[in-house]
């Protein structure tokens, strides 16, 4: 796989103390940790080991990853082993994508309240499925759902949204039968839009009389209970916006869609495109526009990239990736396998995709032999052994 030529890691290096020391006193420690870690990742103070191609003498030099959740490139190892997991748990029926996004009045709330928010928002978007579903006027069902929560834009603005997989069915409550519900059709949105914005202004609200919210700023007022309602009320009368996406063409494509948005951070490094020190550029998709003018370029500050970065480190010890209903940790291997014998499907073989596949031994760039570790060296360490040059030399089979 070919490296971008730019890095979130490079920015972070070449701008991070200047940007630290600006802020002194404005940044979490958990803040702190995410930085130190992307700008460590797979480079010597990591340690890492030596591989030597065993036909062509191809030798290379690998650095250890950092493993932090936010860390650009350390995502798509930790997505493939979240789907591996998760792979044998998938039914032979459609699946829907639903969408619950928080109004912008609320968002400004939690993020100054980012543990108590987003753990309202995962909690609140949950029941609203259940109980919707659970009706017998909907669907009738105990359904599956399992929740990836997205605090970003595709500006990196703070934007908190889940998106929500959901299997086009589910049990029913006396656990004889599967529900499925109306092709191309799951739930109606502007009925889940109004329980949602019910049961999260009744929770907030709830929230709000324990004394578990914080405000600063020009949010300070909000601690006085007459202010807060005031700045709710107009909240009870918006539309909350609920989005229902057409269901995926079938397991492999729920697969697809998750490899790609479970372990997704606020950027990839992917969309950067140049730094100069002073000011940052990248590629961002504007969702106001349709067409191919929704694909745009822009360019922020190097301090202000940095910020709208940081803003998206999760609290120590928020998961963003929940499973409720049927899917819940417990009871979930029993209840899919009760839906599996209501469906009369068979348990698939455990053989991997080629999603979730291990790789095995990595192959040699140069001739496509195996590459096999002569060399491992601790964090801080220069390794004895130095990398080759590619070539292009081409390797002949004659067995």
């Amino acid at each position: 796989m070919v490296r971008p030529r730019l890095e979130v890691a490079d920015i972070f290096r070449g701008h991070g103390p200047a940007w630290r020391q600006a802020n002194a006193g404005h940044v979490s420690l958990q803040q702190l940790k995410v930085m130190s870690a992307i700008e460590r990742c797979r480079t010597a103070e990591l340690g890492g080991h030596v591989a030597r191609c065993e036909d062509c003498a191809y030798t290379t030099i690998a650095y250890n990853s950092c493993r932090n959740r936010h860390c650009p490139k350390c995502q798509g190892a930790a997505a493939k082993d979240w789907l591996a997991d998760r792979e044998a748990d998938l039914l032979p029926v459609p699946y829907y994508h639903v969408v619950f996004t928080l109004p912008a009045a609320i968002a400004d709330i939690a993020y100054q309240n980012k543990a108590v928010l987003y753990d309202l928002l995962f909690k609140v978007s949950a029941e609203t499925m259940l109980t919707i579903a659970a009706d017998p006027k909907h669907l009738g069902s105990r359904i599956g759902i399992t929740s990836v929560l997205h605090t970003w834009g595709s500006a990196m603005t703070h934007h908190p949204h889940v998106h929500m997989i959901v299997p086009g069915g589910g049990i029913s409550p006396d656990g004889q039968r599967w529900i499925s519900c109306r092709p191309g059709f799951f739930l109606p949105v502007r009925v889940l839009s109004r329980l949602f914005r019910r049961l999260f202004l009744e929770k907030l609200t709830a929230t709000h009389q324990a004394g578990r919210l914080s405000f600063f700023g020009d949010h300070a007022d909000l601690a006085e209970p007459p202010s807060f309602a005031a700045y709710l009320a107009p909240l009870r009368k918006t539309e909350w916006v609920v989005y229902a996406k057409r269901p995926f063409g079938g397991p492999e494509a729920v697969l697809a869609y998750l490899s790609r948005y479970t372990h997704r951070v606020a950027i990839a490094n992917s969309r950067l495109i140049a730094f100069d020190e002073q000011l940052v550029t990248f590629k961002w998709k504007d969702y106001r526009t349709e067409g191919r003018d929704r694909y745009k370029q822009m360019t922020l500050a190097t301090d202000e990239f940095i910020r709208r970065f940081m803003i998206h480190v999760l609290p120590k010890g928020l998961h963003r990736i929940r499973h409720y209903g049927l899917f819940a940790k417990g009871a979930c291997a029993a209840n899919i396998a009760r839906a599996r014998e209501l469906l009369a499907a068979a348990k698939p073989e455990a053989e991997p995709t080629t999603a979730a596949m291990d790789p095995g031994k990595p192959t040699c760039p140069c001739c496509g032999g195996h590459m096999i570790i002569i060399e491992v060296f601790d964090a801080g360490c220069t390794p004895r052994h130095r990398p080759t040059a590619p070539t292009n030399r081409i390797r002949i089979d004659t067995s």
